[in-house]
């Protein structure tokens, strides 16, 4: 490899059971006065749960917030205008985000239309902000986004249903705390949906035109990783050591992709989210095996490793045929943790799948895709999916 690349993600990572209790005092380390804790009203109203910790480490080191409990799923410029509006009333002077992407997305737009104008619309795509967030941390709570890392930001216009994405290394949390006690509670539905968007997420970057050593290097771990855990999470969530390891393997699938982008998988499935309002994990798990088989001939040599990588003997295969075998592994990943079998069950309708084809090839992610398609070669992907994936 003779290109330069960079590698970007926070400054700061605590990993590990009970480091949501070092918040009060990195918050007091970066001159956070008075944060805007960005979260959802279900996670508010657990007892002892990660926002309850968040406030009482902050507390205890001295430090005033407030709460605005206003995230939806897949968040709208509706939740970023009104976290604004609290973050401006209150005066605060810096974010702290406790949740899953959703939260961290949300989160983020708060920052970007605070300090690089209102119509953050404008500013979709990559590298469009002029100005620095206010300052920013991530407490995660799902084994599944990476956004706590990352320097995306993902929000839905709820106008016209479409999602679009902000991608700047601005957008960076200064600090990232995953702890994985946070997460035994995790419903299974949501184990699953959030473990395949990591999955997903150290896939793509793999095969990207975008990869580099050090991102191969963690796509491999996060593989491995997340087929060792993923579905011991689901069917016990409970178990420590699985959620450890899939926290472990989330956070190296976001630096992964980070770094070496995503591809189709993520740009179509951020207009099946932004359409029908639907999971992000289970609109890639539910194009996963339908987009990466479509990319088989623009580098087979990839995916014959992914699946020695998963663990097939492909001794005496061709390229080729070592190559289908990962798709046999993503496609039983998936239907392991009970993802559906088409993208009808999210209510997908071939009548929206051109605008939708139309919007995805102008995704951020789609210029890191492998091989490079049409109009038409997205149409047909997402027929694809929606006749079934099993």
């Amino acid at each position: 490899m003779n290109r330069q690349f960079d590698f970007l993600m926070p400054s700061v990572n605590f990993f590990g059971p009970g480091v949501i209790a070092k918040i009060g005092d990195r918050a007091k380390m970066l001159n956070m006065h008075k944060p805007l804790v960005v979260t959802q009203e279900s996670l508010e109203k657990i007892e002892n749960g990660p926002v309850v910790q968040t406030i009482e480490s902050l507390k205890k080191a001295g430090v005033d917030y407030a709460i605005f409990t206003g995230v939806e799923p897949n968040p709208k410029i509706r939740n970023i205008k009104a976290g604004k509006k609290m973050y401006e009333e209150e005066k605060c002077d810096s974010i702290i985000t406790v949740g899953g992407g959703s939260a961290h997305d949300c989160g983020k737009g708060i920052g970007i239309i605070l300090t690089n104008g209102d119509d953050i619309t404008k500013l979709a795509g990559i590298e469009t902000l002029d100005n620095p967030l206010p300052p920013l941390m991530a407490v995660n709570t799902t084994a599944g986004t990476g956004s706590e890392l990352t320097r995306h930001a993902v929000i839905t216009n709820e106008e016209d249903h479409l999602k679009f994405v902000v991608v700047s290394w601005r957008n960076i949390p200064l600090v990232s705390f995953n702890d994985p006690m946070l997460m035994l509670g995790v419903p299974k539905s949501v184990t699953a949906a959030t473990g395949c968007d990591a999955f997903v997420q150290s896939i793509e970057p793999y095969v990207s035109v975008d990869h580099n050593p050090i991102t191969d290097s963690q796509c491999k771990e996060a593989i491995q990783l997340i087929q060792e855990a993923l579905p011991e999470a689901v069917a016990n969530g409970q178990n420590v050591e699985a959620r450890t390891k899939m926290v472990e393997a989330e956070m190296l699938a976001g630096m992964a992709f980070n770094n070496a982008n995503l591809g189709y998988v993520h740009a179509m499935a951020h207009q099946l989210g932004g359409q029908y309002d639907a999971p992000h994990g289970v609109c890639c798990a539910l194009l996963l095996t339908t987009v990466e088989e479509y990319n088989l001939i623009a580098c087979p040599d990839r995916f014959a490793e992914l699946a020695r990588i998963m663990g097939y003997d492909t001794t005496g295969l061709t390229t080729m045929q070592a190559a289908e075998k990962s798709i046999d592994g993503m496609r039983e990943m998936c239907k392991a943790v009970g993802i559906p079998s088409s993208i009808k069950a999210i209510g997908a309708k071939p009548e929206d799948f051109p605008l939708m084809a139309e919007n995805a090839l102008k995704d951020g992610n789609a210029f890191s895709n492998p091989r490079k398609g049409t109009k038409q070669d997205i149409i047909d992907l997402y027929q694809k999916a929606y006749d079934g994936i099993y």
